[in-house]
């Protein structure tokens, strides 16, 4: 999986995310805009610091971090350092004020945002095999085929005992996602602040839910495709959040708390002001989408603070 999205002429190297799959990110600027309303928060609880840092983790194309730039009221912009971590190489055109790593940088005070990035940390597939010990499952490029291969080493085998046992079931063998490299991703992310907050936006289940068949899936060009680790498509699967230290909410809690909502206008508009009215009505559409219930709505927002100013910034 690492090779697969990561390595020489891996997937996310040689294509942009956006090409195959389309995030909060890219469904409208206002999730950017609810981003730079926390970011304004961090920089207020940190005492409005000279310098101010926003993060963007697995940044894509620099979507989001030049949307959050342009958010910002100009005193924040004026102060504010823009990185964005990504391995891929940086795009042609983007802003110059934001700077392109292929890690955090260290020591940074302000806001740490993770957006779709722990589900494509790679991970192990462990299975029951029908011996009934828990193995790694191997799957062979050429066509996908699967068989369980190697036990997994004591640290895995500890977090799937804790976090996610892999149980039998019928016909189908159980299978569970180790989730240890996202943990240890996470710590190390977090780990790069030395004040402010980090934060986790993911698809993700905790232990009282755990997908019985797993989550591990695969796309290309916008369509779920079998997870082959040939570099051909995406690979993704969803993230225990439980394991993970900090707040969970749902999206749609955490974007109503930083003022995105779907509400319409008032009809009335429509005749006093029937530009603004269609502005406002296309607004309130995107809002929606955003905090659907049954769509982006249901993704969670992790919150870890870096020390106690940050601890509350969102309800």
């Amino acid at each position: 999986m690492e090779r697969a999205l990561y390595g020489p002429g891996g997937f996310f190297v040689r294509h942009a995310p956006a090409d195959h799959f389309r995030t909060s990110v890219h469904a409208s600027p206002l999730y950017a805009g609810a981003v730079a309303e926390l970011l304004r928060r961090v920089d207020a609880a940190l005492g409005t610091p000279r310098e101010l840092d926003f993060v963007d983790m697995g940044a894509g194309r620099g979507e989001l971090a030049a949307g959050v730039l342009a958010a910002l009221p100009a005193d924040v912009a004026d102060r504010v350092r823009v990185h964005a971590v990504e391995r891929a190489g940086r795009p042609a055109g983007l802003d110059p004020r934001i700077a392109w790593l292929p890690e955090p940088p260290r020591g940074a005070r302000g806001l740490l945002f993770a957006n779709e990035w722990l589900d494509n940390v790679p991970l192990d597939v462990a299975v029951r095999a029908p011996s009934g010990e828990v193995r790694l499952l191997e799957v062979r490029l050429r066509d996908g085929e699967e068989r369980p291969g190697e036990a997994p080493d004591a640290q895995d085998a500890a977090w799937l005992r804790t976090w996610w046992p892999v149980a039998a079931g019928g016909a189908e063998f159980g299978r569970a996602e180790i989730g240890r490299p996202r943990d240890l991703a996470w710590e190390r992310a977090v780990g790069s602040l030395s004040a402010g907050l980090a934060v986790a936006v993911d698809y993700g289940h905790t232990a009282a839910a755990r997908p019985a068949g797993g989550t591990l899936t695969g796309y290309r060009g916008g369509r779920q495709v079998q997870p082959v680790p040939d570099g051909s498509c995406d690979l993704t699967a969803h993230v225990a959040m439980d394991a993970l230290p900090g707040t969970a909410r749902t999206q749609r809690e955490a974007l109503h708390a930083l003022g995105v909502s779907g509400t319409r206008p008032p009809l009335s508009l429509a005749s006093t002001d029937p530009a603004g009215y269609v502005r406002r009505l296309a607004s309130a559409s995107e809002a929606a989408e955003l905090t659907a219930p049954s769509g982006l709505g249901a993704f969670t927002w992790l919150t870890t603070p870096v020390g106690p100013s940050c601890a509350a910034l969102l309800p």
